[in-house]
């Protein structure tokens, strides 16, 4: 497949079905894991499994860090000339060293800190014990969550993103079988699930493994020159990525403590619905980022200015689809997401509605914010994209959490995503279409 010639409309939506693929299925099997917990322990185990979403938004975003900084260079420069291949795969050789250093960093704090970690999350000793049984089977296989996230950046960057859709269906199967398996023959209930997700993402990590061996694969290791600098720079381009799903925890934690000195932990189960139904929204967004990244980075390499602006038009759109999809299933079918993740009670479903209903309207709108990260970072505009992730991850929406229950009502908590993302989607907007008209066109 070449980036910079095949025509745009059917490359840049077989690269979507493939992101989308995996994109689904990974919040398909997240969400099985909350829904069957769920069912097993009842509200306090959709209330653990919302403390320990922090985790895996940090463990997940640092592999994206390596994974979409690294690939973006990669990418670039593949783009800009076929003499640059040598050193594209000393990105690729930087990036896996700088996942290594970080899977072994957050591996040793999961192993020996998982008890400070889940209480900065927002747990509290009732929830404890439950957190901690899932977390322990996972202790094991830390880095191999990393690994997936930089190797499937790299799959599609070396026009092979249908094998990162596999890996992630292999893992989806199995962790959904497990989940079943574990949870409820074998009686393990929260343990069960937490061991079912850790198997299932070290198979993913081997069948990704596979590229390596095809002859499809243009990706070798070579010696990176100035490895220092190269970790800067693919930090430096990776960083939105990161903070856009770091920021995911984030907000956990920061809903969660508001949640609970509010409005009670009959919320915070809410709360945890609403997380599990984020993850959905948010991975759509990843889709349509992971399936732009690739070719508007070959082609900003190339100076192909009008195919970007051919996937700028098709990735925008496919985002305000996933964003009014997600709306109208919040605003009609609320309950439907609580019967789906829990064992509710009379309470819960009378009290839910109104609480999904206000924070899905930042459903609309997220999607695009999300894309917008992944657009800035494949023009090399880090800056950009790091005003919008932070914005919308922690400051803006940081700001909102604390400052709404305090000056009006607790419920006023529900608002802050909303505002968030509207604020965001007019900054990013404006932005895109300032870089978008900058852009070059060079036809040949």
């Amino acid at each position: 497949m070449n980036l910079l010639t095949e025509r745009i409309r059917p490359m840049y939506f077989r690269y979507l079905a493939a992101a989308f693929g995996s994109a689904l299925i990974s919040s398909v099997y997240a969400a099985v894991d909350t829904a069957m917990v769920g069912q097993y322990q009842g509200p306090d185990g959709a209330a653990a499994m919302a403390v320990v979403a922090p985790l895996w938004n940090i463990v997940y975003s640092l592999g994206l860090l390596t994974g979409i900084g690294g690939s973006v260079l990669f990418g670039t420069l593949r783009g800009r000339s076929e003499r640059n291949r040598g050193r594209a795969n000393e990105f690729f050789t930087a990036a896996v060293i700088g996942t290594g250093i970080l899977a072994l960093v957050m591996w040793i704090a999961v192993a020996f800190f998982d008890r400070q970690l889940l209480l900065a999350f927002g747990s509290n000793e009732e929830l404890m014990p439950l957190a901690r049984s899932y977390v322990f089977p996972l202790k094991f296989v830390i880095p191999s969550f990393l690994f997936t996230q930089l190797f499937s950046a790299f799959l599609r960057n070396d026009g092979n993103p249908e094998l990162a859709t596999k890996a992630v269906m292999v893992s989806g199967v199995f962790n959904i079988a497990g989940d079943y398996f574990c949870v409820f023959v074998l009686d393990m209930g929260i343990m069960g699930a937490g061991l079912a997700t850790g198997v299932s993402s070290v198979l993913s990590l081997l069948v990704m493994l596979t590229h390596f061996r095809s002859k499809r694969c243009t990706i070798h290791f070579a010696k990176p020159r100035g490895l220092a600098r190269m970790l800067k720079d693919i930090a430096v381009t990776g960083f939105a990525t990161f903070f856009t799903d770091v920021a995911m925890g984030i907000l956990t934690i920061l809903f969660n403590h508001q949640v609970l000195k509010y409005l009670g932990s009959e919320a915070l189960s809410i709360y945890g619905v609403i997380i599990n139904v984020s993850t959905f929204v948010q991975c759509c967004a990843y889709s349509v980022g992971q399936a732009s990244q690739p070719i508007i980075s070959a082609n900003f390499g190339a100076g192909r200015g009008g195919r970007i602006r051919q996937v700028l038009n098709y990735a925008s759109v496919t985002a305000l689809l996933f964003g009014l999809f997600w709306v109208l299933l919040s605003l009609f079918a609320p309950n439907l997401y609580v019967r789906i993740f829990m064992s509710p009670t009379e309470s819960i479903l009378a009290a839910a509605p109104a609480v999904i209903r206000v924070y899905g309207i930042s459903f609309l709108l997220l999607p695009f914010n999300i894309f917008s990260t992944y657009y800035f970072q494949a023009l090399i505009q880090p800056r950009t994209s790091f005003v919008v992730s932070v914005a919308r991850g922690a400051v803006l929406s940081g700001i909102l959490i604390y400052l709404l229950p305090a000056l009006f009502a607790p419920a006023a908590l529900w608002f802050a995503m909303p505002v968030t993302e509207l604020v965001v989607a007019i900054y990013a907007a404006v932005r895109m279409m300032q870089f978008t008209n900058r852009l070059p066109d060079i036809t040949a």
